[in-house]
């Protein structure tokens, strides 16, 4: 096991997502809509927020941990563009920026038609693991 493979959380195995790619300038990861829909029926907007920053933060920890280091976020905003129904939705984070003391990362949230549903940008700060 590489010293960067992505370990699930607990919110991430419950929302069903998988990750398909893994870097520190680019992760991807897919979640199904069903059993993370709201209560009209559509993909929850949490649920998009939770992806992205699930990708975002995981690039960060694998940016931090060629440093020796840990990344922890500090900051993240969406803008919903779009509302998924069915199906799978990729969340795909792409680096702005790997610094020595913050990452930003840009996350794209599209439908299975690669229909953006959400945009997303998180940084990360990278700081000393605690012992």
């Amino acid at each position: 096991m590489e010293p960067w493979t992505i370990q699930l959380g607990e919110l991430d195995r419950k929302m069903g997502v998988e990750v398909l790619e893994q870097s520190p300038e680019r992760v991807v990861a897919t979640m199904p809509v069903d059993g993370n829909r709201q209560s009209l029926g559509l993909l929850h907007g949490g649920a998009m927020v939770a992806i992205a920053e699930a990708v975002g933060s995981w690039a960060a920890v694998i940016h931090a941990s060629t440093m020796g280091k840990v990344a922890v976020g500090v900051d993240i905003n969406a803008t919903h563009h779009a509302s998924g129904h069915t199906g799978i939705v990729t969340a795909t984070a792409t680096a702005i920026r790997l610094g020595r003391t913050l990452t930003s990362h840009e996350v794209l949230v599209t439908d299975e038609s690669g229909q953006r549903l959400c945009t997303a940008r998180i940084t990360n700060a990278i700081v000393e693991k605690k012992r």
